[in-house]
């Protein structure tokens, strides 16, 4: 793209943008006619419209619209199942991703001989990689290892400690070098080879493969590949980055393409209202089955179902420490004898109730001597966090009407709520030796000692107290009304949770029959965060994604890493969180990079939006604009705005030889206030 725009050009531009988005007065449009409806259901219920969507929905009818996507089952979505096939990571438990992709832990008890590395040519390859990386940074000073085993050799563990060479810093770096220089021959080498190649180099030169190597070559090694293979070279380098990888692309992608998108609008919210860090150790390999198997059934249905589900989940316990929480009278504090009658539960895989049972690992741990009670390793004692977070941020809110004395009754109802092996993938198991003994009370009901049961009794309270249908109401309308929703549209979403036992379908529904979401103030009243811009400007452009590294990485610059939030209460969706100069300057180059073609692995296309674009009038830029207007926005934009963009596109004299072409006058529309807001 010609460099006419300049820097400070872009600053002005995001400053006004800025200026726009937090003034007090609302938009003039309103949502009058048929066609506003369906552009303001398309905005509110997807994350953002595509090219011919709001022609689609009118002639289904906003209406039944609507109804289809309250029902996803109904939805044909092959299409993004086709395109998700690739991650094999997404369908794998727990146990099978810690196991296929080994985490430190995984790979410190191969090196010590406790599990037997895979004889599988894949597998084995990312599991000597990896002792590589450990053993050196470790700083181990062993001689240089033989030559590499031989790849359908199965590996005994006396000897799995030898098979890899520890090496010093300055052949860390020859070694990178090394592999680096063989990557131009090996993508020029057909996928089956280029893959024997790879599995036949040393491993400490398969560990140093990837690291540092620019993303076009990086992507024409990978290019051609089958998933399986594909998977491995990026495991080679780092087994946890592929994990976060796959399940950050397919959140991702499914944003982008998939056509029942209230699901995934809901399933957003739902994972960022019951957040988890993918940042904190296990929870990398605990998040993938957390959103597919606890959040995503959950969406519509009742939401007591799905509070007892995060209850549940391994990837909850770990993030909010639960599973460390010992009472502090419980038999394994005291050092007292179990009651024979308490027999520890099974444990419940993968996602508590609702998961299936792992897979084995190749080869089990050998028995340990039992530890005497004095040589246990000593919990932390009663841990609060997760019994705060469950009232303050997932059911009651802050004021809920519960004190401190109901936090740390809970924190003990939910002892011996805990995990077997989390950083190997373990699943829930409730351990009666670290439970509290005792009754306790929670909001002036007694909880009756009976262990496990213990806590569903406090999550029925919980999902069925009156300040848990107003707080959950609430968020749902700052979601897809505004920052600041009618009261009176929140008390009535609390009155159908009330009355139908928390099903979420029917309170969705409530709202959006409503005549408060359709309000004239409602229309684009709500400024989209970082993944929301990023993903309508993708849809609203009908832009080709085939690698998403570049896209996640400009989230991670906007501050919205998919997964990434640490604290519990999740990302923000209102204005004044994403609102500034520096943040809209950032919007306003990703539209431009976008436009530019200057975003590797997706594809803008100015023909699909103006197939006739070629046959435009040069001398007239206005009509492109006047096109881009009503496909972008729908023709809903202020004068002012129009006349900026107009100014823009006209050329700094006048002239056609200095005019901007069509692609430009798309950036700034992506860029302008009314496309920020949704």
């Amino acid at each position: 793209m010609k460099r006419y725009l300049l820097a400070t050009t872009l600053l002005l531009i995001a400053l006004s943008i800025a200026v726009a988005l937090v003034a007090k007065n609302k938009p003039s449009t309103s949502v009058q006619d048929e066609r506003q409806r369906a552009v303001h259901a398309l905005d509110r219920l997807t994350f953002g419209p595509r090219p011919g969507d709001p022609e689609k929905v009118l002639v289904l009818g906003v209406d039944n619209w609507i109804e289809l996507q309250l029902h996803p089952d109904k939805i044909d979505d092959s299409a993004i199942e086709a395109r998700l096939a690739q991650y094999r990571t997404l369908q794998m438990s727990s146990k099978e991703l810690a196991v296929n992709f080994p985490p430190n832990p995984v790979l410190k008890a191969a090196m010590e001989g406790k599990v037997v590395i895979p004889n599988d040519p894949n597998r084995h390859a990312i599991y000597l990689a990896g002792i590589a990386r450990l053993q050196n940074k470790q700083g181990d000073k062993q001689n240089a290892a033989p030559a590499a085993p031989s790849l359908g050799a199965i590996v005994a563990p006396a000897t799995q400690a030898q098979t890899v060479a520890a090496t010093k810093p300055s052949q860390i770096r020859d070694d990178r070098r090394e592999a680096h220089s063989q990557v131009d021959s090996l993508t020029l080498l057909p996928p089956d080879l280029r893959m024997q190649k790879i599995l036949a180099m040393p491993a400490i030169e398969q560990a140093e493969l990837l690291k540092g190597l620019p993303g076009p070559k990086r992507q024409a090694l990978l290019s051609g590949l089958t998933p399986e293979q594909r998977e491995t070279v990026i495991a080679l380098d780092n087994p946890q980055g592929l994990v976060d990888y796959e399940i950050q692309s397919a959140k991702l992608l499914r944003a982008i393409y998939s056509d029942r998108q209230l699901e995934e609008v809901l399933t957003d919210f739902w994972f960022n209202h019951f957040n988890v860090y993918i940042g904190k150790g296990a929870d990398r390999y605990l998040v993938t089955a957390y959103e597919r198997d606890v959040i995503r059934p959950h969406v519509l249905g009742k939401f007591k179902d799905l509070l007892v589900a995060t209850a549940y989940s391994p990837a909850m316990l770990f993030y909010l420490d639960n599973w460390q929480s010992e009472g502090p009278d419980s038999p394994a504090a005291t050092g007292q004898p179990m009651n024979p009658a308490h027999k520890a539960a099974r444990p419940r895989w993968a996602n508590g109730p609702f998961g299936p049972h792992p897979v084995s690992f190749p080869n089990p741990r050998p028995p340990q001597n039992p530890a005497k009670p004095n040589q246990q390793k000593r919990r932390s004692g009663l841990n609060e966090n997760y019994a705060r977070e469950l009232m303050e941020l997932h059911t009651l809110g802050v004021n809920g009407g519960y004190t401190q004395k109901d936090v740390t009754e809970v924190a003990r109802v939910f002892t011996g709520w805990t995990l077997e092996d989390p950083r190997e993938g373990g699943g829930f198991v409730f351990k009666p030796q670290l439970h509290e003994p005792g009754t306790k009370t929670v909001l002036g009901h007694k909880i009756k000692q009976n262990g496990e049961k213990e806590g569903l009794q406090v999550l029925d309270i919980l999902a069925h107290h009156p300040s848990t249908a107003h707080f959950l109401s609430l968020k749902l309308a700052q979601r897809f009304v505004s920052d600041d929703p009618p009261p009176a549209l929140v008390e009535q979403m609390a009155a159908t949770f009330h009355k139908t036992n928390g099903d979420l379908r029917e309170v969705m529904r409530t709202m959006l029959k409503s005549p408060l979401f359709w309000a004239p103030e409602t229309y684009r009243a709500k400024v989209k965060t970082p993944l929301e811009f990023v993903v309508s400007a993708l849809r609203a452009t009908d832009s080709g994604i085939t690698e998403t590294q570049p896209l996640l990485r400009t989230l991670n610059t906007m501050g919205m890493q998919i997964y990434g939030m640490q604290p519990p209460t999740g990302y923000s969706t209102k204005a004044d969180v994403w609102v500034n100069s520096a943040a809209l300057l950032d919007r306003m180059n990703f539209a431009l990079s976008l436009v530019n073609h200057k975003i590797p692995g997706t594809a803008f296309d100015l023909r699909k939006l103006l197939p006739y674009s070629q046959d435009l009038p040069a001398d007239d830029p206005y009509v492109a604009q006047s096109q881009l207007e009503e496909l972008l926005l729908s023709g809903s934009l202020s004068l002012q705005t129009h006349q900026t963009i107009e100014k823009e596109v006209s050329g700094a004299d006048g002239t056609a030889s200095r005019r901007p072409g069509p692609d430009v006058t798309v950036a700034l529309l992506l860029g302008s206030p009314e496309f920020q807001r949704r």
